[in-house]
């Protein structure tokens, strides 16, 4: 029967089968169920209906869509949020639905199969029985801190209760989900079926409950978990360890994982009530907080990449089901293992050396042996995914291939050499991308017999990690092999963003003058640690010098030469870097570099680097002007890199450095942060780092401008 009014089409469909009452949840016109004020209304007409049933004994909950339960709340509802009194009342709205559940006179089972987060496991937790199914798409969690607010339906006070609060904080500090057989093993759910037999499962259960019988739900804490959650002395070593890991990772500067560990003590403490009330309090003033407003506008924006080609108008994306991959080193055998892991694409590894190329699929492999070691994957799927890889000396099997992509070595003469050899077996529609971080796409493919194939397709090392992928195309590329790059990037699993053929594109080019600058900061003699614990601390994953060491000396040495020849003086690389390349000093992969390192790991800063560069080390110098210095070099260069066309929007340029670099998620990317901060904020400081430091820090023309005139990079305003 349909549950909604006349007139207008149901988001439930209900069918009383021999005294259980299955509901299925299937949400018109979306691809996903989410809980909003129009379904929350709703559903509560169906329990009203199902209430007043005597021939109803027990409930079964569903969803309709083929791989997803319900994935959390309608954000777009949660991003209208403008008061405190709106969010409160958000919170109130939904604890209030959250204890009609648990409270119904009916027991109410659960069957889930695919994202079962946010609102959508706060309703789980309220049912009397949840069972999952053990498919790999089945994700259970509360991910609510990554959009800078806590679970505001009950989930921070019910999850503690169920699974222990060392087990709960784990997952609701962090936003993380679990799969099944892991959220089984917590207590997170109490069955985990094949997808096959869950309807039967749940019918079987409902049946169950609805005969008087309770069964026995079981946790397994171990003695440890056991002595830390059963007494008020455990759980407050628990607390306490959180509060230092939330401020280990965080700095401080995301106040959810803070706010949601108080919640959760309360409720312990003191009682589901105050743990309700505390809840919904807390949820009100996180969700419109800056932070909480910058998280939800980045989750907008990378829902839009996920439907945007890039391309600005019609185009035939290939469908993309052999990959080709020139190249078996590094960046080669991470984008080979990662196609076959997340694209299930046939993956052809070449390289003129069969000894690399067995390296290369070694390496491939053993991106989907972590997967199984983690238990991501079964023995079956990944005895598929492994075979899904295979290597060549040779062109043997490019034929077949709809997309090649070479991660040679870079220098143009042998791209240009790999791009005439492929042009040679490859199919006429089949692209060319090149993995290259400096070299302008134009050059690579002048002189192809079809260039309009031609693009760059820049992945970050490692690439099964890195979330983010730059697709490049020069002028004539056509907008079907740019469509077939971008589609088939974010099939691997990458949030894609489509750049200018310019110098050092988008990533690089914004990166370019901050690690120029820690570099210069070296060379006056501040500290290593000073400049990347300031950096750790505005927000950034590692300080620059780190980063340096992980990106590889050489590697930066020539990327900056590459990029001060194009852009000029104010890219000038300081010596730092050449200096301790010629002394064999390349980073992490050479056991030295700006920090020392025993087996991979960074064992500290090397003190000897000072005396290397000729530089006596300062203790006098502020980490504010150590802040303002690398982050107006990077802002300056993002506002002339946008105001150029780099990226074409705001928004990509933002989720570009959020993913690429890892600028701080809290502060909305650097070109939101000039928005907030306002032009003439932004002129007057690099105004004031200009007259103590030089010509670098020269307002970018753009910034003059919007001081001027006024605008914004984003909004009805923006210069993008």
């Amino acid at each position: 029967m349909s549950a909604a009014a006349p007139g207008t089409e149901s988001a439930f469909d209900v069918v009383n089968d021999n005294g259980i009452a299955v509901v299925t949840l299937d949400l018109p016109g979306s691809p996903v169920n989410t809980l909003g004020t129009a379904v929350s209304d709703e559903f509560a007409g169906v329990l009203d209906r199902l209430r007043d049933d005597g021939t109803v004994r027990a409930v079964v909950l569903i969803s309709g869509k083929p791989d997803g339960f319900i994935a959390g709340a309608d954000i777009e509802e949660f991003g209208a949020l403008r008061t405190y009194e709106e969010a409160e009342a958000l919170s109130r709205g939904g604890q209030a639905m959250m204890e009609r559940v648990e409270r119904f006179t009916k027991p109410i089972v659960a069957a889930i199969h695919g994202a079962c987060l946010g609102g959508g496991y706060e309703l789980a937790l309220a049912c009397r029985w949840r069972i999952a199914t053990d498919h790999p798409r089945t994700q259970l969690g509360l991910p609510e801190v990554q959009l800078g607010v806590i679970p505001g339906a009950g989930g921070c006070v019910r999850l503690p209760r169920l699974i222990g609060a060392r087990a709960a904080l784990d997952i609701i500090l962090t936003g993380k989900s679990e799969r099944a057989s892991k959220a089984l093993r917590l207590g997170m759910v109490d069955e985990a079926v094949p997808p096959s037999i869950l309807r039967a499962v749940a019918m079987a259960a409902a049946e169950r409950f609805a005969a008087g019988e309770s069964p026995r739900r079981t946790r397994k804490r171990g003695t440890s978990g056991a002595l830390l959650d059963g007494n008020p002395l455990g759980r407050r070593l628990v607390y306490r360890a959180a509060e230092r890991a939330v401020l280990k990772r965080t700095h401080g500067n995301y106040p959810a994982p803070l706010a949601a560990l108080d919640v959760v003590r309360i409720g312990l403490e003191q009682g589901e009530r105050a743990g309700f009330d505390a809840e919904r309090r807390r949820f009100g003033a996180l969700a419109v907080s800056d932070v909480s407003r910058r998280l939800v506008q980045i989750f907008f924006a990378t829902t839009a990449l996920k439907k945007d080609d890039g391309v600005g108008g019609p185009a035939r994306p290939r469908p993309v089901a052999r990959l080709g991959v020139v190249g078996s080193g590094l960046m080669g055998s991470g984008i080979a293992g990662t196609a076959a892991l997340n694209a299930e694409a046939d993956v052809r590894l070449r390289d003129s050396d069969l000894v690399r190329v067995g390296k290369g699929l070694k390496a491939a492999t053993a991106i989907l042996d972590q997967r199984l070691a983690r238990r991501r994957l079964t023995r079956p799927q990944h005895a598929r995914l492994a075979a899904l890889l295979s290597g060549t000396g040779d062109y043997s099997g490019f034929g077949r291939t709809e997309l090649v992509i070479e991660a040679v070595f870079e220098e143009l003469g042998v791209k240009r050499q790999v791009v005439a050899e492929l042009e040679r077996v490859l199919r006429p529609d089949a692209v060319i991308a090149s993995n290259t971080s400096s070299i302008p796409i134009a050059r690579i493919a002048d002189g192809a017999e079809h260039p309009e194939r031609i693009l760059g397709m820049h992945f970050f090392s490692p690439v099964e990690k890195m979330p983010l992928l730059e697709v490049i195309p020069h002028a004539g590329t056509s907008a079907d092999a740019a469509a077939t790059a971008v589609r088939f990037g974010r099939r691997m699993g990458k949030t894609v963003i489509v750049v200018a053929d310019q110098p050092g594109f988008w990533v690089n080019r914004i990166l370019a003058p901050y690690l120029n600058e820690a570099g210069t900061l070296i060379e006056e003699g501040v500290p290593i640690e000073l400049i990347d614990r300031t950096m750790t601390r505005f927000g950034f994953p590692v300080g620059p010098i780190a980063l340096l060491d992980e990106v590889g000396l050489d590697v930066a040495q020539k990327a900056s030469r590459v990029m001060h020849a194009a852009l000029g003086e104010r890219l000038e690389p300081p010596g730092a870097v050449g200096t301790l390349v010629e002394k064999g000093r390349l980073g992490r992969k050479a056991g030295r570099g700006f920090y020392l390192y025993h087996e991979g790991h960074k064992t500290g800063p090397d003190e000897r680097i000072y005396d290397i560069l000729g530089v006596k080390a300062r203790e006098d110098v502020s980490p504010t002007t150590v802040e303002q210095r690398l982050v107006y070099a990077m802002l300056n260069e993002a506002a002339l890199a946008a105001s150029e066309g780099v990226v074409r929007s705001a928004r990509d340029g933002d989720i570009g450095a959020i993913y690429g670099i890892g600028f701080p998620p809290f502060r909305g990317g650097p070109l939101r942060m000039m928005d907030d901060l306002g032009p003439a904020r932004v002129v007057e400081i690099l105004n004031l780092l200009k007259l103590e430091f030089g010509d670098r820090f020269t307002p970018a023309p753009v910034l003059l401008d919007m001081l001027e005139r006024g605008g914004t990079f984003h909004g009805p305003l923006s210069r993008l």
